[in-house]
């Protein structure tokens, strides 16, 4: 199958949703298909063809919000190539910029389109109002996100169940929505697929000693992702034992707050920020702590914890819709609801080796479960619904057969 997949975010761009396609990608290939993909040019307002790697990058400008850049939604030498690219399917994992050039692009090739929703939108709103018209803004990124998810796809893509109540009980959308956990290649973060010097020279190189109990989050340093929380009862903790070390990989706009607060609470040497690291470094990160916790009600389904878990490391994370299918409460982590909660799982996991050891395998288990050929899998399935029809179409729908005769020609799975 030829699969075109449209995004704003891609490597180098290093976040949850730009992780899970190059893993889509990967997966996709390895099971025989051919993958293209329009993304933006991350340092240049420039348009760009890689075609060793079926790779168009669209200029774009910057809008101020971390990295992203907003495209033109038409842009004509991008067009040219992707009718030469003679696409089955069209997967858009965006609503706005690159998300509406897909649109226009399915519409006009008379193919289908598959989206995947990867962001709580009402959860950023602050970025745009700054505090300022909240209501009724959520009010148009409701009205946006149904427009974009239900007008004009043909098959929804949810990773969770949250996401899923969201369109279904507050969107009252009426079309189908296909629950996919995202996943991601494990194999990159177990133990044993890991240099353990590397992990040693990091330690060193950000203070962390052999008997030092390591708690790691990963990810955005902003206030949706809740941080405050982890560094003031970091606080409790340390009470309990001087050796926990909380550190806190990535980056955003509110880090220099954060430091700040570090340094007011006086628990800098307990408290430590390594800033932004290689994608291809992060799994060596794991590799050195004791456990992963967040605090965050922003995420749709938390690919950190399953990352997490891979490395064998158990999972203290806030309770949330989206991590309910992820942490086992008491199997392979814990689920805390308060202060008092977080502070007393983090030690139980301190202080009894007998339960740590334990989770530490249902995490490795866990993790297991999540791996990128079975989402990849999962993702052809809805990509064969898709191809039987365009829902909600007045153009008149090929058949099944008329619409499959190129792929089976070359192989849905790849055979």
């Amino acid at each position: 199958m030829r699969i075109g997949i449209f995004t704003d975010t891609y490597p180098p761009y290093i976040n949850g949703v730009s992780t899970s396609i190059a893993m889509l990608e990967t997966a996709l290939k390895k099971m025989g298909h051919e993958v293209f993909i329009v993304t933006v040019n991350p340092d240049e307002m420039a348009y760009e063809y890689i075609e060793k790697d079926h790779i168009i990058r669209l200029a774009g400008i910057p809008i101020g919000i971390y990295d992203y850049r907003l495209t033109g939604i038409y842009p004509l030498k991008a067009v040219n190539k992707i009718k030469e690219w003679d696409l089955d399917i069209i997967h858009s994992h965006t609503e706005f910029g690159v998300g509406t050039f897909a649109r226009i692009m399915a519409k006009q090739l008379d193919i289908p389109i598959v989206h995947t929703y990867h962001t709580m939108y009402e959860d950023y709103v602050h970025y745009i109002t700054k505090g300022f018209f909240d209501k009724s803004s959520k009010k148009i990124v409701e009205y946006l996100t149904k427009f974009y998810c239900d007008k004009t796809v043909t098959e929804l893509i949810v990773p969770t169940k949250k996401t899923y109540d969201l369109f279904k009980d507050k969107y009252d959308y009426t079309r189908n929505i296909h629950i996919v956990p995202t996943g991601i290649e494990v194999e990159r973060f177990y133990k044993e697929n890991n240099d353990e010097s590397i992990t040693n020279r990091i330690k060193k190189e950000i203070g962390i000693k052999k008997d030092d109990f390591v708690i790691l989050f990963v990810g955005r340093i902003a206030e949706e992702k809740n941080i405050p929380f982890l560094i003031e009862n970091h606080l409790k903790i340390i009470d309990k034992n001087s050796k926990a070390k909380l550190i806190i990989i990535g980056d955003g706009p509110d880090i220099d707050s954060y430091k700040k607060m570090v340094k007011k609470l006086n628990i800098e040497k307990n408290v430590i920020f390594t800033g932004k690291v290689p994608w291809q470094e992060v799994n060596q990160y794991y590799q050195m702590a004791n456990v992963f916790v967040s605090a965050s009600h922003s995420e749709t389904q938390g690919l950190t914890l399953l990352e997490a878990m891979a490395a064998s490391i158990p999972v203290v994370a806030c309770q949330d819709e989206a991590f309910q299918d992820v942490v086992v409460n008491g199997l392979n982590g814990y689920l805390f609801e308060n202060d008092d909660e977080y502070v007393d799982y983090i030690c139980t996991l301190m202080k009894d080796k007998k339960i740590y050891d334990q989770m530490c395998i249902q995490a490795r288990i866990n993790g297991e479960a999540h791996s990128s050929k079975y989402y990849a899998e999962k993702v052809l399935d809805v990509y064969s619904i898709a191809l039987g029809g365009i829902p909600g179409s007045d153009r008149p729908k090929r058949t099944f057969t008329d619409k499959m005769k190129n792929v089976i020609k070359k192989g849905f799975h790849g055979e």
